[in-house]
């Protein structure tokens, strides 16, 4: 594929994973960080002392005196000594298999991606703080968990086709099974390395991740006298942008501190026609959702949403999502929270924890690929790609890095 711009360095690395005689993978594996709620968090930490979660989300512990990074260090240093954790012999991709319960399969690669101008934001990204996963990053000097980025090069997925069994397997709590194989062969690396190559990489998920490996590279940078290394680069999971390979949730609005007597027609009429759909039972809302429609719920009723005729050109957005932030950024005292899952919204509303739910239907992989061609980004929580990689299939650790001058 031709572009005008910079392309990515897509790179094997050696990767470290767990020894099989130490552990049973289905115990080990962990969420990403951003989806873990504390009381999973807690359940995961019991379920083995070498779960990756104590890696991702460490606490520190009791009675040591030293931080919960510097807790997380130690350990990882002590599963590296013990071989509970052993460094692959060979620089290795790693093709990396995703299915869900329904069969929906995501099949992607995993390698070492440089940090630069040639990979983009899919969408806008919430502030949030970033030290946190800094200072795990500084003290651990791993990338615990890829970052998912999206490759435009058409037949992408075939360059890196698993063969044989793999090298890890595992289920999580979802029953999603996780598969990951080792692509050591040179001839192979080369092949897919300059299918990544060929076109620039778009974040799907990771976009903090991705601007604390930044951060953290021109820190040492900075510490080490401009050398490179590892720290140049980023374990990410490549995953080509096409509907074979994505399967996209859509992320709910739920909102509080609208002024009183404000409901759809009031809040949202600009740009949606709202019609009356019947009381907010379960037995509406559920028949809402399975019909795949755009409803906003109150603690009372439901109501069907569809774009007015020119709402799209007026905004200058194709997004459903675009037209609902935009309502809201006109309400100065409404607050938002999100969630992906539509029960958790509507629940909200039941518990009088908000005012109203505004649920929204994924965008399409092709409305993906054309904002992402023209790189434009997707207001922020708009996607929720599924399932999401686990922590614990793969580490990548840095090597050659002055870890303790890489102050922020």
């Amino acid at each position: 594929m031709c572009q005008s711009v910079p392309v990515p360095r897509f790179e094997a690395f050696r990767g470290t994973r767990y020894d099989g005689a130490h552990v049973h993978m289905d115990q080990v594996i962990a969420p990403p960080y951003d989806v873990v709620s504390s009381q999973e968090r807690a359940m995961l930490a019991h379920r083995s002392p070498l779960n990756a979660i104590r890696l991702e989300l460490p606490e520190p512990e009791l009675g040591s005196g030293r931080d919960r990074y510097l807790a997380a260090a130690e350990l990882l240093d002590s599963w590296l000594e013990r071989r509970v954790l052993v460094e692959d012999a060979a620089p290795s991709l790693y093709p990396y298999r995703m299915i869900a319960p329904d069969g929906a399969t995501t099949t992607g690669v995993i390698g070492a991606l440089a940090i630069g101008d040639d990979v983009l934001p899919h969408e806008e990204t919430m502030s949030k703080p970033k030290s946190d996963r800094l200072d795990l990053l500084r003290a651990t000097g791993t990338n615990l968990s890829p970052i998912w980025g999206l490759s435009l090069t058409p037949g992408l997925t075939e360059t890196f086709a698993p063969d044989g069994p793999p090298a890890e397997d595992a289920y999580d709590d979802e029953g999603v099974r996780h598969q990951l194989w080792t692509l050591d062969d040179p001839g192979a690396i080369a092949t897919v390395r300059d299918a990544v190559e060929a076109s620039f990489v778009v974040i799907a998920d990771g976009h903090h991740r991705y601007e604390t490996a930044r951060t953290y590279r021109d820190a040492v940078r900075r510490a080490n006298g401009d050398r490179p290394g590892d720290h140049d680069l980023v374990m990410a999971l490549i995953v080509e942008l096409a509907e074979t390979q994505l399967h996209v949730r859509a992320i709910h609005r739920i909102v509080e501190g609208l002024p009183p007597g404000t409901g759809p027609v009031e809040l949202l009429g600009r740009h949606f026609d709202a019609v009356h759909a019947g009381p907010s039972t379960e037995r509406v809302v559920s028949a809402l959702q399975a019909s795949g429609s755009l409803a906003a719920i109150t603690r009372r009723d439901a109501w069907l949403l569809s774009v007015r005729s020119g709402a799209f050109d007026e905004a200058g957005t194709d997004l459903e999502a675009g037209l609902v932030d935009l309502a809201l950024r006109e309400v100065p005292d409404a607050s938002l929270a999100y969630t992906a899952r539509w029960q958790e919204a509507v629940a909200a509303v039941g518990a009088g924890r908000s005012q109203m739910a505004i649920l929204l239907r994924p965008v399409t992989v092709p409305q993906i690929f054309a904002w992402a061609s023209a790189r434009r980004r997707m207001p922020a929580k708009t996607t929720y790609f599924s399932p999401k990689p686990r922590t614990g299939m793969v580490f990548r650790v840095l090597s050659g890095d002055d870890l303790s001058g890489a102050q922020p």
